[in-house]
């Protein structure tokens, strides 16, 4: 019998969604006679409305070092999907394409609100499989994300370009990097790029902590300084503030990059002081994978197949001290993977001075 498998990839794009994709159809190409994949365009929209491509094994071939997803994506937010809008059930609709393609499978290239709507699909009885894809790294129960160290490579590069010309002109730049909730790209592309302040919205900010160690830098006779900002990095202040007024903080600045603020919010400390902003944005989404996310992806996709012909359903492909295995969806839906502040990587590098803007 022909085994019938789907794939949709959702959210964000990022680096390595094809590899991913090419690692779990040649594996099911190579391992079982007759297999049929059935490709979503634009990730659940595609699975709602029946917009599907049958794929054939020459639409997974060159695509291994290609950025970005040949199925296309979109944003599905988990919290809209059992909203009935104008009559239209998603869920219902996304079951009666499922069945109406006699699928036998659904694998979903996704991060964590993706994750949250198949592990929905699987509890509505569909035989679903996750491969976590975020360029954050904050899927719970993974210790890597495919896209992750990819994000990193561009942010890593974006500052060491910014921190030759801050270093020309004696200035202080403060710069944008993704992450709303969780810092580990700042973290991790900071630390690459030697930054001595990484602001992270797992640790509130002082800005007079922050000016502090700026003015100790120039009096150590370096008068530039290159501050690495998660987008989603808070000042003390505002971790106080309840979640509503918060957002409409946040909603106020009306798109503008937190990176304003801290530049402003220090510019009052530090009057004398020549600051700039820089913001990376979408480039640490776009452009080809690393080598290290090809291989990790293409090791996610094989396991991605092992369990569909397994019948191992209802399951997320995770890494884990360097090994593939994988865990139940349920356990990981709902949950982020935060910055730990009191972990090995924060603590070791406060050990070689680097601040956080707390202390």
């Amino acid at each position: 019998m022909t085994l019938r498998v789907g794939i949709l990839t959702s959210g964000g794009d990022c680096q390595a969604l094809n590899a991913t994709m090419r690692g779990l159809s040649k594996t099911l190409y190579n391992c079982v006679d007759d297999v049929e994949i059935i490709g979503f365009k634009r990730g659940y929209y595609g699975l709602m409305h029946e917009d599907y491509v049958k794929m054939k094994p020459r639409d997974f071939s060159g695509i291994i070092n290609e950025g970005g997803t040949i199925l296309g994506t979109s944003r599905q937010p988990f919290k809209e999907m059992r909203v009935i809008v104008d009559g239209f059930d998603k869920v219902a609709a996304m079951k009666k394409t499922y069945k109406k393609l006699n699928l036998d499978a659904l694998a979903v290239l996704g991060g964590n609100g993706s994750l949250k709507s198949a592990n929905m699909l699987a509890q509505e009885g569909l035989n679903v499989i996750g491969l976590p894809k975020t360029i954050d790294n904050d899927t719970w129960g993974t210790d890597y994300t495919f896209g992750f160290q990819s994000a990193i490579d561009i942010a890593t590069r974006y500052l060491d370009d910014i921190h030759t010309t801050a270093q020309s002109h004696s200035r202080v730049f403060v710069v944008e990097v993704m992450g709303h909730k969780v810092g580990h790209i700042t973290l991790a592309a900071g630390l690459a790029a030697g930054s001595d302040i990484i602001l992270l919205p797992e640790i509130p900010y002082d800005i007079n902590v922050v000016a502090k160690k700026v003015k100790e830098r120039q009096k150590s006779g370096k008068g530039f300084t290159v501050i690495a900002a998660a987008e989603g990095a808070i000042s003390k202040e505002d971790a106080t503030l309840s979640k509503k007024k918060y957002k409409a903080k946040v909603a106020a600045r009306n798109g503008a990059s937190v990176v304003n603020e801290i530049a402003a919010q220090l510019q009052e400390v530090l009057p004398d002081a020549e600051i700039r902003t820089a913001v990376i944005g979408h480039a640490q989404r776009g452009g080809r994978p690393d080598a290290y996310d090809r291989q990790i992806s293409t090791r996610f996709g094989i396991e991605g197949a092992r369990l569909i012909m397994n019948r191992s359903f209802g399951r997320l492909v995770v890494l884990k001290q360097g090994e593939v295995d994988s865990i139940a969806l349920e356990d990981t839906a709902g949950k982020l993977k935060y910055v730990d502040p009191n972990g090995k990587t924060v603590s070791n590098a406060r050990l070689m001075g680097v601040t956080f803007g707390d202390k």
